[in-house]
């Protein structure tokens, strides 16, 4: 498992990257962080499916500390639903954490809160680590429903989980409106959305569940804004989308505190 005293920074490389870009990406990161990063900090890198088995194989090969994560799974072990891919296949791959219910997932696939929790509840029976995502539109957040909206989503993930589980978990904060539009979330409402996560969890499955689980940021972060983000008292680490692509890139946020 992750430890869960880390900060935990994650790169998602959505549908970009074929499995040479990613073994090259992979191997450039690795080679770009200094192994005493890891003592401090977890890495993620969410490849597409069809990359994860030349990722998996160059981690382990290189003994790299970076693990290995999933963007998507089904909930079913097994069965006809052609396209989709089995928790139980990915934890063979050595896969280490799985998101669950990405805002892309919610926004253009139609996914439920009830479908996230199944994938949730899946993800862990398998040993995995699942990557919560909750969040908000702009029109949610203008007509102010950004805490019932992520309050909701953060009680149904997790339900059914025991609270030594929940505490095992991720939850990212992502704004919708905030993911690939260059606009982040300033400190301090990304503060605040991450500390209503944390109370939400808490009053659900207990304090020691609610300061164990780790709470990302994720939408636009950057270089120029991670140090700033990862100040805040209930932010734990970071879902990273297109900054990840780049490894130059992606590990100047990684390490954000190294001077």
């Amino acid at each position: 498992m992750p430890d869960a005293r880390k900060p935990l920074i994650s790169g998602n490389w959505k549908m970009h990257l074929n499995h040479f870009e990613a073994i090259q990406a992979v191997q450039k990161l690795s080679y770009l962080l200094p192994k005493k990063v890891f003592g401090t900090v977890d890495v993620s890198v969410h490849p597409p499916f069809t990359d994860i088995r030349s990722v998996q194989t160059t981690i382990e090969t290189d003994r790299m500390e970076i693990l290995l994560g999933a963007q998507h799974c089904h909930h079913e072990l097994n069965g006809a639903f052609t396209g989709e891919v089995s928790p139980a296949f990915l934890a063979k791959l050595n896969v280490r954490l799985v998101i669950a219910g990405h805002s892309e997932r919610r926004e253009v696939f139609g996914e439920t809160d009830d479908d996230v929790n199944k994938k949730v509840l899946a993800i862990v029976a398998q040993g995995m680590t699942p990557i919560l995502c909750v969040g908000e539109t702009l029109d949610e957040r203008e007509a102010g429903s950004l805490e019932a909206k992520v309050s909701g989503q953060v009680t149904a993930g997790l339900a059914g989980l025991s609270p030594e589980r929940v505490g095992d978990s991720v939850i990212a904060y992502e704004p919708i409106w905030a993911i690939g539009t260059g606009r982040t979330a300033t400190p301090e409402d990304a503060q605040a959305a991450c500390a209503l996560v944390r109370t939400t969890v808490a009053s659900a499955h207990g304090e020691d569940a609610a300061q164990r689980v780790r709470i990302q940021y994720g939408g636009s972060v950057k270089p120029g804004n991670i140090g700033d983000l990862m100040a805040q008292i209930d932010i734990d680490g970071a879902l990273v989308g297109g900054a990840s692509l780049d490894p130059d890139e992606f590990q100047r946020i990684v390490q954000w505190g190294v001077s």
